[in-house]
């Protein structure tokens, strides 16, 4: 998969976390899944966080 679409998603996910964060009502196992999600996007760039 091209980088591009890697930093897209990798993107797409963080908004995603921050809206669902800043939400009052969210389900936990959904926002545990795309945050374990990003930090596999994170690790396939070689972003060190």
């Amino acid at each position: 998969m091209p980088i591009n679409i890697k930093e897209a998603n990798l993107e797409a996910i963080t908004h995603t976390i921050a809206y669902m964060e800043k939400k009052e009502d969210y389900d936990e196992y959904v926002l545990k899944k795309l945050k374990e999600e990003r930090d596999r996007l994170l690790k396939d760039l070689n972003v060190s966080f």
